[in-house]
């Protein structure tokens, strides 16, 4: 039998330390039970041996320092001369059924925590299907996306982005889906994969966001419920950067205006004509308005969904998302988005009552562009 060097070479787990602790109180509460008077009882504190193991072991290791608790009343008992009375048998009995006991939580738990991590496991599947991570640089253009979802155990929910490159510039939907969390992934993966598809086809944004609401009123024509009709929708914000052009066209349809970061550290919201959402009524590209802004080398968009700046703190006020950004104006998108993110989290006090998305798009200098587009269409892991 061949041993791997690495194996050998291992050091020590922590929870393999830990077990000195439940060893080391069989040890003190067995000498202190034998060298203290016989009216002081020490021996049924064994059972906290078992039940510290379960924190940090499995159902086997559990069993044995259960099974090692037992002995050593058993031992009690004997240097005692009276390991065959009523009293010690009854004191090994009740110790043998409790760590029975907790071997069998040990056991419940470590199966619901594989089926806990199989269903993380999903979720992160589906997160890279559906959401697709946007790449750091398209053509002249520095990006980071980050989404907190509001469902613990959910990596995707209902709020959603996405970027597309052509030979002229590139586009970017960031939305919002009525609904959190698992229950609205159906409407996000369909207006993702409308975008992905529409977003090649149209050459205008009125064209665009008119060719997503036909698909989403396709989808709610098939599966929305009919205790929800009408109420089913969703606002997104469709961003245009031509690459050779310093502006940004946007429009929005029922979606929240982004940030516009200049290089001098102020923040500012471009004003823009919300169009009806998507799903209540845009009857057709007249219904949008496009609205551009200038946007330069090392001006910075922020792109974000409600569920960012209807973030509450315990006494109820709103995550200042304007005043908290205009600090990290200078920084790089990734950099940007992180300090925001840690930032929120701890304005909510690490939990958010809402799915938040936010995208950071920087236009760099043309000596900062590395690259040819044919090179960055791509944007999946």
């Amino acid at each position: 039998m061949f041993s791997s060097p690495q194996l050998l070479a291992r050091p020590w787990q922590p929870s393999r330390l830990l077990l000195l602790i439940p060893v080391g109180l069989i040890m003190v509460i067995t000498v202190a039970d034998i060298v203290t008077p016989g009216d002081i009882v020490l021996g049924p504190l064994l059972v906290i041996a078992p039940a510290v193991t379960a924190w940090f072991e499995g159902p086997l290791v559990t069993g044995i320092i259960g099974a090692t608790a037992a002995a050593a009343q058993a031992f009690i008992g004997w240097h005692s001369g009276v390991l065959w009375t009523r009293n010690i048998l009854v004191q090994i009995f009740a110790l043998i059924v409790l760590s029975l006991l907790i071997v069998v939580f040990c056991v419940v738990r470590e199966r619901r925590t594989r089926e806990l991590a199989q269903v993380r496991s999903v979720a992160e599947a589906a997160q890279r299907v559906l959401l697709w991570p946007l790449p750091h640089r398209l053509g002249p253009l520095q990006l980071a996306c980050v989404y907190m979802a509001a469902e613990e155990e959910a990596e995707i929910g209902g709020d959603l982005y996405a970027a597309a490159r052509d030979a002229e510039g590139t586009r970017v939907v960031i939305g919002d889906v009525r609904g959190k969390g698992l229950s609205a992934i159906g409407e996000a993966a369909l207006l993702l994969g409308a975008f992905r598809e529409a977003a090649h086809h149209n050459a205008a944004l009125p064209e665009l966001a008119a060719s997503l609401e036909q698909s989403v009123t396709r989808y709610l024509a098939d599966f929305e419920p009919t205790e929800e009709a009408g109420e089913r929708f969703a606002t997104v914000l469709l961003l245009e950067i031509p690459d050779h052009d310093p502006v940004a066209r946007l429009a929005s349809c029922g979606h929240l205006a982004p940030l516009l970061l200049s290089a001098d550290r102020v923040a500012t919201a471009p004003e823009l004509v919300p169009s009806p959402p998507l799903g209540v009524g845009l009857t057709g590209p007249d219904d949008v308005t496009v609205a551009a802004l200038p946007f330069g080398v090392g001006d910075t968009l922020l792109l974000y969904t409600d569920g960012v700046v209807e973030a509450r703190d315990r006494n109820g006020a709103f995550y200042p998302l304007t005043e908290r950004v205009a600090q990290w104006a200078g920084h790089s998108p990734q950099s940007l988005l992180h300090h925001i993110q840690r930032d929120l989290l701890a304005h909510t006090g690490g939990r958010l009552g809402d799915d938040a998305a936010l995208i950071a798009i920087r236009r760099s200098p043309a000596a900062d562009r590395s690259g040819g587009p044919a090179r960055l269409i791509p944007h999946a892991r």
